[in-house]
This record gives C-alpha cells, structure tokens and sequence, in this order.
C-alpha cells in the first residue's frame, strides 16, 4: 500500500494492526478518529507526517498475521472473536486492576491522593463498558450476525430492532471515544505518580497490567470502529 498524507489511519491500523503502536508512540489517537487522514492527526498532534509516513512503511513491510486473519474473517465469526478475545479480557482483567488500586491507595494514598481519583474514574469506566458490552452483545452483534447470515443465503435482512443500524453504530463509536479517554486519563494519572518501584511491588506490577488492557482495548476498539461496522453498513447498503 502506498501511504500518503491522505491515507486513512483506520484503514492503515486495518491492514496492519501493528501501524496502532506507531500512532500510539505519536500520541496520536487512531481508535475513535480512524477516519482521519494522516495529516489532518499530525497537524493536530504537531507531528512530522513524513516520519511518521516513514516509520508507518516499515510497519506495513512485515506482515502481521492477525491483521490477515481478521480480515479474513466474516462478520458472524468476527463478533464472536470480539466477544470471546476482548470482552471476556476486559471482564477478567478489571477486578485485578481495582484489587491493585485499592491495595495502593491503602499504602500510598496519604501521599498520593491522586490514587483515589484513578479509583474512581476506574468505577465509572467499569459500569459504562460493562453497560457497552452487554448492548454489544444483547442487541447490535446479534443483529450484525444475522445481517451476514442473509447475505450468505441471498435471502431478506433481518428485521431491524434500530430505526437504522448507523444509529447504535454511531452511538459504540461515541462510547468508545468517551471510555477511551477515561481510560488514558486513569494511564496519564498513574504515570506521573512515580511511586518508586523498588519500595512497592504492586506499584509495578499494575502499571504493567494498565499498559497491557491499554493495547488490548485500543485493539479491541479498532477492529469494531473500523473493521465490523464498516462491512455492517456495507452490508445494508449493497
């Protein structure tokens, strides 16, 4: 693929999830505005778009086998990954996250206060995605597979439980901006905490566990933002 300042994020990050981690270095947010182009980002990130462009070619010239494969998937087969791989990640993940908090506010919290604050954004981020997956699985996926189902088939689309399928699609995108950015907040609060490591295992061990659902959530939001409902819509319109 040539890539010019005109190329979409999105779809770079869908051709190469790999491309994720060069916008991501960039502080350049690819989850919820892949539609933008490249440079469009690095004027509002103040970012050189020929480095960038440079660094995003080395990517693209490795493979990346799960990019492959997921695109290689169809819809029906893609929510159940989502479900199974990210859903069910987020949900294993968090009570360990707000056991760690916990554990450090009951520490550290006299000196940094700001612990609690990261507590309390991380209880609303839980109720809000917990809320978002449930809708996720309950109404839109289920939808989403019948819709691949009748294309297989040649046979009537789904009766729809949405006045257009464009509505909760645009409503996940607008939850996925709003919950992303709790969740950089909550890695922005903690990383400036500088607790020192070598007095404070958990310290460690949770900033850790923060970077890794961190990438596992910006991938998680990628491949529904421009991976999933891209080809629903798609769906609909042929």
């Amino acid at each position: 693929m040539n890539i010019t300042p005109d190329s979409s994020m999105g779809e770079l990050v869908k051709l190469n999830f790999r491309t994720a981690q060069i916008f991501q270095a960039n502080k350049i947010e690819y989850c919820c505005e892949g539609n933008k182009s490249i440079s469009d980002a690095c004027k509002e990130s103040e970012v050189n778009p020929e480095r960038l462009i440079r660094q995003l070619e080395a990517v693209l010239s490795q493979k990346r086998p799960d990019s492959e494969y997921l695109n290689n998937l169809d819809l029906n087969e893609i929510c159940s990954y989502i479900v199974k791989r990210h859903h069910t990640y987020v949900r294993e993940n968090i009570p360990f996250l707000k056991k760690n908090f916990e554990k450090l506010f009951k520490v550290h919290g006299e000196q940094y206060p700001e612990l609690l604050k990261i507590i309390e954004l991380l209880n609303v981020f839980t109720e809000d995605f917990t809320m978002h997956m449930q809708k996720e699985e309950i109404m839109l996926f289920p939808f989403i597979q019948g819709l691949e189902s009748a294309k297989k088939e040649n046979s009537p689309l789904p009766r729809s439980p949405f006045r257009s399928i464009s509505n909760p699609i645009v409503m996940m995108m607008a939850e996925h901006q709003n919950e992303g950015q709790i969740f950089d907040k909550i890695c922005e609060l903690y990383a400036n905490l500088r607790i020192p490591g070598n007095s404070c295992t958990t310290y460690e061990v949770t900033l850790r566990q923060l970077k890794d659902f961190e990438n596992d959530l910006h991938m998680h939001i990628q491949i529904e933002n421009n991976i999933l409902f891209p080809r629903a819509i798609e769906i609909i319109k042929e």
